[in-house]
């Protein structure tokens, strides 16, 4: 996934997507914005240290964040004001380039705090959230609704038929400015004021939400005290359920965390029945169990303030008006994309389904498989189909070495090199920090990775930006993160990851690549701020280096002997590719079609259990999985407005993927040099300065081919 700080100068909190936030009655602050000096005080003047200034993780005091934020939030105004009353003539330079340079230290700010807020959200931080972030709303509403500001925007918006604009020039001026539309700029003061009460309203609600499923992650353990209730896990697992019992206080259990890192491997080898229920539900049921952190009602509340918001600014629901500045730009193209794939997939789950059972009754009569059964059953299916048992590969997928691994792919490709660092300030002992330069030892940026699950982290895998790329006179390098949540083994044991968290973490590797590859001007159009349907297709793409033979025959080695992944097992999973993608497809759909129902109901009064249900069961879901991600803890539609009505983006995304992946098997190798120019020159580099579908047909040569879709899901192209 894709989780960002959009810490671009441009409008800094207009495009920030809101992620956490505090109340301000139940907040301790031990220090007002009177005491707190902007110009030394490291959280808000202008990073310091080697590499342009990096982030002063060590200055961090939580309590402060609320008179921190008075300061910065009140700077960025000012910035903003300033250039809202220039009394010069409305131009490009007097304009843009000082909106791109805006509200920075607002910017800094909110970079340490959301790390804060999804890494380490433990103590006063989730009070210290539902203060904040609706102050944040607040803010960014002022910009957006500042008359004086738009008027300006408009007026060098009207000058693009005649002026001298550059390329990116002219997609900066015209994203902004539809977006100031799309965000409330014409509309009326007493429509203005409502706006913001409804976004102030969600931004306290997002929180709630998330806060509801971190602690619903962190009140259900599964323990288990007899050893015989561990029976078919491998070793590896049962010493990482060891190590997190034994961090809870309970050295002498096993404990199964409330994650899908910690839920996905025992569905998938333990033989009880009975504890493979208990742990699926859960799971499925954060967000869902009746009492102070059941989420229902808040999203109840939640839809009824988009379709409010959404009717407005003058779109027939939120989706309508999220989809507008993406590639799909409707609601119907979106639908097309999945209505296409879901009968396939569906069809492809009746025969694993159909695999499974007949393995279940022969190994374990009267059993009837059941949303709890389908990983374990389907290991099965994989061994007796391809004698691949995933057990045997995965003491080839140590950590650090897929990490290497990732590295070498990447200089391989776009010759960057990464070179680790100490002395560094980091939120937390588990980060580590590399340096990257390119293939003639150019600085190129800083590469933090925060690897392991911990009380407090957000459950997932996603990619931060620090700090954007830009080119406005200075040369700002960009500074990103990758952040997981693998369950660490023992001390002075080595780490090791399933092959579903080996293509998560390459997945999350190029975003961050999308982000240090980064060559534009302005710091708004960096990297991974594109279009929300596009900014998955470099993620995805950077998955298929995993199973390249370069990759595997030189990183997937033995922990214990050192020896490379046998050529024997290497087939195997090539063989087995589409495997389970009945499975893999059903249930990722399950949820983007729900979303996308969710948001196409309007104004509607929701109960959000039976929506689902009823949502489903129109749908032929099958009654052997779940959605993903079941809707009282779905944080990616409800934790903010980043994939509202956005979930499909990762299928819009994987149709990009699978086709330009094809390049390279045209070519015969994933190495190819020419491919790998194209597709940092036309995709990796260009950030948004171009239409996301022109940067496609550069690289591909035409547009894009969904039928290539199917074929990398093995499904039937008719």
């Amino acid at each position: 996934m894709h989780h960002r700080l959009i810490v671009a100068a441009v409008m800094a909190t207009v495009f920030a997507t809101l992620i956490t936030a505090p109340s301000q009655e139940s907040m301790a602050e031990t220090s007002t914005s009177n005491d707190i000096d902007p110009a030394t005080h490291p959280l808000l003047k202008p990073w310091t240290g080697p590499f342009g200034g990096v982030p002063p993780f060590d200055a961090v005091r939580v309590d402060e964040f609320p008179a921190l934020f008075d300061v910065a939030i009140a700077a960025a105004e000012s910035d903003y004001e300033t250039i809202a009353n220039n009394p010069e003539p409305a131009t490009f330079e007097n304009t843009f380039i000082p909106m791109e340079k805006a509200g920075r230290m607002l910017n800094r700010l909110e970079v340490v705090f959301d790390v804060h807020s999804s890494n380490l959200n433990v103590g006063p931080m989730p009070d210290l959230e539902r203060g904040i972030v609706p102050k944040l709303a607040e803010h960014s509403d002022k910009i957006t609704q500042n008359d004086a500001l738009f008027r300006r925007i408009e007026a060098v918006y009207q000058q693009l038929d005649d002026g001298d604009f550059t390329v990116a020039q002219r997609r900066l001026v015209d994203d902004t400015y539809k977006t100031f539309v799309r965000k409330g700029a014409k509309l009326d003061d007493a429509d203005k004021a409502k706006l913001s009460q409804i976004n102030k309203r969600l931004a306290r609600l997002f929180t709630d939400f998330s806060q509801n499923v971190l602690e619903d992650e962190k009140g259900y353990v599964t323990w288990i005290s007899d050893e015989a209730d561990l029976d078919g896990l491998p070793d590896s697992i049962v010493a990482a359920m060891k190590s997190a019992a034994t961090e809870k206080g309970k050295p002498d259990q096993w404990a199964i965390t409330n994650t899908r890192s910690s839920m996905d491997p025992f569905l998938t080898y333990a033989t009880n029945r009975g504890l493979r229920e208990k742990v699926w539900r859960n799971y499925y049921s954060r967000g869902d169990n009746g009492d102070q952190y059941d989420n229902n009602a808040i999203i109840a509340e939640i839809l009824k303030l988009r379709a409010a918001r959404a009717k407005l600014l003058g779109y027939p629901t939120h989706a309508h008006w999220r989809l507008e500045p993406t590639m799909a730009k409707t609601p119907e193209a979106t639908m097309e994309l999945m209505t296409k794939v879901w009968p396939k997939a569906v069809a492809r789950v009746r025969e694993e389904v159909a695999d499974m059972q007949a393995i279940a009754d022969k190994e374990d009569p009267g059993v009837t498989i059941e949303p709890w059964d389908y990983r374990y059953y389907a290991e099965k299916v994989r061994k007796a189909k391809y004698d691949l048992d995933f057990n045997e590969v995965k003491p080839y997928l140590q950590l650090d070495k897929l990490r290497e691994a990732m590295m070498w792919a990447a200089g391989e490709l776009y010759g960057l090199q990464f070179k680790p660092l100490t002395g560094i300030p980091v939120f937390h002992p588990d980060v580590r920090v590399w340096e990257v330069t390119d293939g003639d030892g150019k600085h190129v940026g800083l590469w933090y990775l925060d690897p392991y699950a911990r009380e407090g982290k957000r459950s997932g895998a996603w990619m931060t930006d620090y700090r954007p790329q830009s080119a406005m006179g200075e040369t700002l390098t960009p500074i990103v993160s990758n952040n997981s949540n693998f369950v660490e083994a023992p001390e002075g044991e080595v780490t090791l990851i399933s092959w579903d968290d080996a293509v998560t973490l390459f997945h999350e590797f190029g975003h961050a690549l999308h982000g240090l590859l980064s060559d534009v001007t302005y710091p708004s159009q960096s990297g991974t701020n594109v279009a929300r349907d596009y900014v998955e297709f470099p993620s995805q793409i950077n998955e298929h280096w995993l199973s390249t033979p370069e990759v595997l025959n030189k990183f997937a080695v033995h922990y214990e002997t050192g020896q490379p992944l046998p050529k024997e097992l290497l087939e195997k999973i090539e063989k087995a590719a589409t495997f389970n993608q009945g499975f893999g497809t059903t249930e990722y759909l399950a949820s983007a079609l729900v979303d996308m129902k969710l948001h196409l109901a309007g104004d509607a009064d929701i109960d959000p259990d039976k929506f689902e249900r009823e949502t489903l069961a129109e749908l032929g879901m099958p009654d052997e999985l779940p959605m993903r991600h079941r809707t009282p803890h779905f944080q990616h539609i409800f934790s903010s407005d980043a994939y509202s009505a956005g979930y499909y983006s990762y299928l819009w995304s994987d149709a990009l993927t699978a086709d330009a992946a094809e390049v390279f098997e045209e070519k015969g190798s994933y190495y190819d040099p020419q491919s790998a120019k194209s597709l940092h020159d036309n995709v990796f580099s260009v950030g948004d300065t171009i239409d996301p579908a022109e940067g496609f047909r550069r690289f591909r040569g035409r547009d894009v081919d969904t039928a290539a879709l199917l074929r990398k899901r093995g499904f039937p192209v008719d």
